[in-house]
């Protein structure tokens, strides 16, 4: 496959006290092409559990592009 044949989706949540988002999804996200960048309000680092019903909502909207 090559590379930026599918756009990444980014995840993560902007109370992250283990991985602060400005050193990770938002750089990743600009130094990726075409990627997409989700960001959850209030979401620790363990969003995808505590935040469960918007990352399943985004993940299905991401896989039918």
């Amino acid at each position: 496959m090559l590379i930026g044949a599918v756009p990444p989706l980014v995840l993560h949540g902007d109370d992250d006290q283990i991985v602060p988002i400005g050193a990770s999804a938002l750089l990743s996200s600009k130094l990726i092409p075409n990627a997409r960048l989700e960001v959850y309000k209030s979401a620790p680092h363990s969003g995808c559990s505590t935040h469960k019903d918007q990352v399943n909502a985004d993940l299905l909207s991401f896989t039918r592009i």
